[in-house]
């Protein structure tokens, strides 16, 4: 939806070049899209007081492979989000800092795809399971407001899948590129009536940029969208992925990377490191408008199986408490949500009022093996763990946004209760049975004054909390049994905002934030297989976040995402040998991080972009004594086309990653025992793709 503002067209001159020439009508950007993620009703972004993202449809696909979320969210400021190069270890997630210290997977931002959470209630989440190829759009919540979504949310990333519209169509692409890479997708969607169906499966290949890390990926996804009647809709959801024996190149010590990036460390190939993951999950979502009120339910459920050769020696799994070298467990997982939105007139304003319950539970079938069989290394040898691991959480939660004038008021509060349970079977290593839960409430509040029509300020503070993993929980550091002691961190967090129209067709976002953590939790110790975390002193995270988004002309598109961020340890702490000083550096996270790009569309269907991305040093352990992994700056590039012929459409791309043929980090491992710390990124890489689609009458 598009406002005319006034016009604050000096001060656009002085940040943004002016391009002069003539095409036919691009697209109009949308600066002001409707979200939900946050205050759950809809609402204008421009007009929430929080820091709050949309990456459209266009943005998700146009001149992109489609295969890793990284590719979508890498403009959206406030977010670290890399592509580890290691398909076994899923992406590395951090949103203002919280997510950094995940090893694989990501923690402590809460993942949702068409309402059903990619994220166990412990906070582990798996972002491969977003399927790119049918998004509509991702919203990306960061800030305060986060916590009204619970217990290990210092950011929000939700996926929404489009709806079947039109006339049915089919869809055949193909994409190829370097080191063996390449995906074929095929699709089906359109409405018959009033029910509305997508239908797409893809398979992505390659041979990887480092040695030892092949990777085959199956997807698939389905949704069928109906209207029982005017007041209701009704849509059903189920999605798949599965990866057979992905390779895990694992991290590189300082020296290995120095001397060739593309290689890895001895221990990889020796017991031929690799995962297996077979996920599948559905859900349904059913609403219904009730005059004022509207009620919205969705349930989910879903299975993963994962089995991980690591790459412990057979002595080190000699210790009689150690778990083994194989990891293999079945989950089972589902979930309920239910929330009724009201709005009424409350005195001179508009109030709207959401109560809500959200039921997750997470149980993981866990056993542990040798990965060796008398000299045979890298098979599944001798039984070492099986338990079983119970997760379940029950958060009832409040928000009220009330419009006064030219201010809004908005509030949350939620009360999470997460409880773990251990039920250990294999007693030969000691019983690591046992329970614990952690409970807390969660407030949030947020004010926003509309100055004017283009300009809204805004502030907001929230108090947050992040549970421990069952996996961050499974080593005490005396050696066996769980580490039931870890405490939650608990936060405190503050934004101040302004966003602003500079023109009709520019908006700006600014935002500066604080943090302050206690208990956050650390890598205690990391050998042998074996991650120990403990609770550190305080933490501080203070930063600004600017966007510019501009479509200055006819044929000129530009988008600037800027992030700085002080993250520090606020007081000296002991985490086991090492002593770590006050003001020593957060591992993980970058003190500067820049996007841009520069979109030139000369014609509707034709496009060319440039690409850039900048990321300051990052210290990769407490004591910032290790070597930290260097800056770089990268660029990309990309071209996109598109012909109509009748009922047929055809798309083309090309792209080519790292122009200059840059050597980097692209991701940390933090804490690495081993020494292991550095995740290269990727050398030069080009790609190319063609589409076809075929509607029909």
């Amino acid at each position: 939806m598009q406002h005319h503002r006034f016009t604050l067209r000096p001060l656009l001159l002085a940040l943004l070049p002016v391009f002069a020439g003539t095409a036919a009508a691009a697209d109009t950007a949308v600066l002001n899209p409707v979200v939900v993620t946050g205050s759950r009703a809809e609402a204008e972004s421009f007009d929430l007081p929080y820091s709050i993202d949309v990456v459209d449809n266009r943005t998700i696909g146009e001149g992109k492979l489609g295969v890793n979320a990284s590719e979508a969210l890498t403009g959206v400021p406030g977010l670290v989000i890399q592509n580890r190069n290691n398909y076994a270890q899923d992406l590395q997630i951090s949103s203002r800092g919280f997510g950094t210290r995940a090893a694989f997977g990501v923690r402590g931002i809460k993942l949702i795809t068409d309402g059903i959470p990619a994220s166990t209630p412990d906070g582990q989440g798996q972002a491969a399971t977003f399927n790119l190829d049918t998004a509509e759009r991702i919203e990306v919540l960061r800030g305060p407001f986060s916590s009204v979504y619970g217990a290990s949310s210092g950011g929000v990333i939700q996926l929404f899948s489009r709806d079947g519209k039109g006339k049915p169509s089919l869809k055949a692409g193909v994409t190829a590129g370097s080191w063996g890479t390449s995906k074929i997708e095929l699709g089906a969607e359109g409405a018959v009536g009033d029910t509305g169906y997508i239908l797409n499966t893809s398979r992505f290949d390659s041979n990887g940029f480092r040695d030892h890390s092949a990777v085959t990926r199956d997807q698939g996804f389905a949704k069928l969208s109906f209207v029982p009647d005017a007041d209701s809709t009704l849509k059903f959801t189920a999605s798949s992925l599965k990866q057979t024996d992905t390779q895990d190149p694992l991290g590189l010590k300082w020296a290995t990377f120095k001397a060739d990036p593309s290689a890895v460390e001895s221990n990889a190939t020796t017991y031929n490191t690799r995962k297996h993951i077979d996920h599948m999950q559905g859900g349904v979502q059913y609403a219904r408008q009730f005059g004022a009120g509207r009620l919205e339910v969705n349930a989910y459920a879903g299975t993963r199986s994962v089995t991980q050769y690591l790459s412990i020696p057979s002595f080190v799994q000699a210790a009689p408490t150690h778990s083994g070298g194989v990891v293999d467990f079945d989950r089972s997982f589902h979930g309920l949500g239910a929330r009724w939105i009201h709005t009424l007139a409350a005195g001179p304003g508009e109030l709207t009022l959401t109560g809500g319950l959200d039921y997750d539970r997470s149980e993981d079938d866990r056993k542990g093996y040798e990965n060796f069989i008398g000299s045979t290394l890298g098979v599944k040898g001798a039984l070492r763990r099986d338990e079983i691991n119970t997760v379940t959480s029950l958060d009832p939660y409040v928000q009220a946004a009330w419009k006064l004038g030219d201010v809004t008021l908005q509030a949350g509060l939620r009360h999470s209760h997460v409880e773990y349970e251990v039920d250990d079977a294999y007693l030969s290593n000691g019983d690591g049975s046992g329970e614990v839960s952690y409970r807390k409430t969660t407030p949030a509040v947020g004010v926003l004054w509309a100055v004017s029509p283009a300009l809204n300020l805004y502030a907001s503070a929230a108090r947050g909390f992040e549970t421990p993993t069952i996996t961050e929980m499974s080593y005490a550091s005396a050696g066996g049994g769980f580490n039931f002691d870890l405490k939650p961190a608990s936060s405190v967090q503050y934004e101040l905002g302004a966003k602003a129209f500079l023109s009709d067709d520019t908006r700006l976002n600014a935002a500066i934030f604080q943090i302050r953590t206690d208990d956050e939790l650390v890598v205690a110790s990391s050998s042998g297989g074996r991650t120990v975390y403990a609770n550190a002193a305080q933490t501080l995270r203070q930063g600004i976040e600017l966007a510019l988004d501009s479509e200055f002309s006819e044929q000129w598109r530009a988008r600037l995402a800027v992030t700085w961020l002080r993250a520090i340890y606020d007081g000296a702490f002991t985490n086991g040998s090492t002593t770590v000083a006050d003001g020593a550096r957060m591992p993980g996270i970058p003190a500067a991080s820049a996007f841009g790009e520069i979109v030139w569309r000369p014609r509707q269907n034709l496009s060319a972009a440039l690409e850039t991305q900048y990321r300051s040093k990052v210290y990769v352990e407490d004591s910032n004594t290790e070597r930290a992994a260097p800056a770089y700056t990268l660029f990309n590039l990309r071209l996109t086309a598109e012909q109509k012929m009748g009922p047929w459409k055809f798309s083309e791309m090309v792209r080519l990653d790292n122009l200059f043929d840059r050597t980097y980090v692209g991701s940390v491992i933090v804490g690495d025992g081993n020494g292991r710390y550095y995740e290269p990124g990727s050398g030069f890489g080009w790609f190319a793709g063609v589409s076809a689609r075929y509607a029909f009458d």
